[in-house]
């Protein structure tokens, strides 16, 4: 066997062998925009806050990108989840839908504002669920259901749309992995009620170490979870104090500054990003097996990792050996994401509010006392499929280098 064709995990020499180029996220456009709030605090003499001049101008900034609505500025893309449920004004003990394969800040938020989080399992072909997964679940107690659009790759939102609209529930479209995705050329945030964003270092724009976006194109929800976002603030109401409990999830300027530059860039990175994964899949189309993660037919993906599948029936090793021998040829890739966080104590043990056992124990519940999730087909997807790093200044080189290493290991291991 020759050094070309022998596995770097057995000794050979690896396809890449040089670092994959960094993001470069932050530039000076970011450092300008974030030195002139500090000049203009210390010529005022006063110190930045939130909800004022560069706030307002980030929320119309992501409003234009969303081609309308309302936007507001978080602290967090958990907290934006979480405002998004409090802009619903659930009762408690309300029944809400969510997805196994989420961070778990993507379903806290339920329990915490006193409500029942009900998993429903993902398609058996992708990270995210589907309507035929949630639709046994719904109960006379169901209120929302949250969809989240797991590594950039929209939900099938129509069926899910159509259920919702048949019983009269809300749908919260959990959007922190899928800025800019695309379902039948709809933008994900836009089908739902209501969405949450996040804008965290790592997402595919940021507005510095953390921050979130509540967004949705109907203005009673947008002043409800302003309000809820701001500890019941009586936002565009006629009311003299605060209207509603709430925390302070609010975002503050010096992000906001951050957000606006970052957000004129989006457009060109979701596209550099969505014109690398599908040179990537096209590289793969003649594989035997592994393959680019089946997608939505008539959506576009966004990438914030590149999903691979992987036939274990048509190879000699398991998954972990796959991804082992993967990363020796220079390809970075994750074990164990995204995570199913009802397998987590948290959610096992019912540890929201002490050891009261609440939501799921209170008197007034009329549902089942343990928690209930539905995870059969994403513990078998997430073993036969794993996460490539992936970002915006990936090019022509590494394409076909990641192309190389998948069809090398993949020759290697085959049956």
């Amino acid at each position: 066997m020759g050094t070309e064709a022998k596995l770097a995990v057995d000794g050979g020499k690896p396809v890449r062998t040089r670092p994959f180029p960094p993001r470069g996220l932050m530039t000076e456009q970011e450092k300008e925009a974030v030195v002139k709030v500090f000049d203009e605090a210390i010529a005022e003499g006063t110190a930045f806050g939130y909800s004022g001049p560069y706030e307002r101008q980030y929320e119309k900034d992501f409003v234009d990108f969303m081609g309308g609505g309302f936007a507001d500025g978080v602290n967090s893309g958990s907290n934006a989840v979480y405002c998004a449920l409090g802009a619903l004004q659930l009762d408690a003990l309300s029944e809400v839908i969510c997805p196994a394969c989420t961070d778990p800040g993507g379903i806290m938020p339920v329990a915490l504002l006193g409500c029942v989080p009900i998993v429903a399992d993902c398609d058996p072909r992708s990270y995210n669920t589907s309507a035929e997964q949630i639709e046994p679940l719904i109960s006379e107690r169901t209120r929302a259901i949250i969809v989240a659009h797991i590594v950039g790759e929209p939900v099938d939102m129509d069926p899910v749309l159509e259920l919702a609209r048949k019983h009269d529930l809300y749908v919260v479209e959990d959007c922190a992995q899928s800025h800019g995705a695309k379902y039948k050329g709809r933008g994900v945030g836009t089908m739902g009620d209501i969405a949450a964003f996040s804008t965290m270092f790592g997402k595919h724009f940021s507005t510095g170490g953390q921050g979130g976006v509540v967004y949705t194109q109907n203005e009673e929800l947008h002043w409800q979870g302003r309000r809820f976002a701001d500890r019941g603030k009586p936002f565009n109401l006629d009311a003299p104090g605060n209207v509603v409990a709430g925390l302070n999830c609010n975002l503050n300027e010096l992000s906001s500054a951050i957000g606006s530059v970052q957000i004129k860039r989006l457009p060109q990175m979701i596209e550099n990003r969505h014109r690398a994964g599908e040179a990537v899949k096209e590289g793969l189309k003649d594989s035997s097996a592994v393959s680019v993660g089946w997608q939505v037919p008539e959506s576009e993906c966004s990438y914030w990792y590149l999903r691979v599948t992987l036939d274990l029936e048509a190879v000699r090793v398991d998954t972990a050996t796959f991804q082992q021998a993967l990363a020796a040829e220079g390809i970075s890739n994750l074990s164990g994401y995204p995570t199913l966080p009802c397998t987590f104590p948290w959610f096992r043990n019912k540890a929201v509010f002490g050891n009261s056992g609440f939501p799921w124990d209170s008197p007034d519940y009329a549902g089942p006392r343990e928690p209930q999730s539905h995870t059969e087909n994403a513990v078998e997807i997430l073993g036969h499929s794993f996460c490539i790093n992936f970002h915006e200044n990936y090019g022509p080189q590494e394409v076909d280098d990641i192309v190389a290493a998948l069809k090398k290991v993949e020759a290697a291991y085959l049956r």
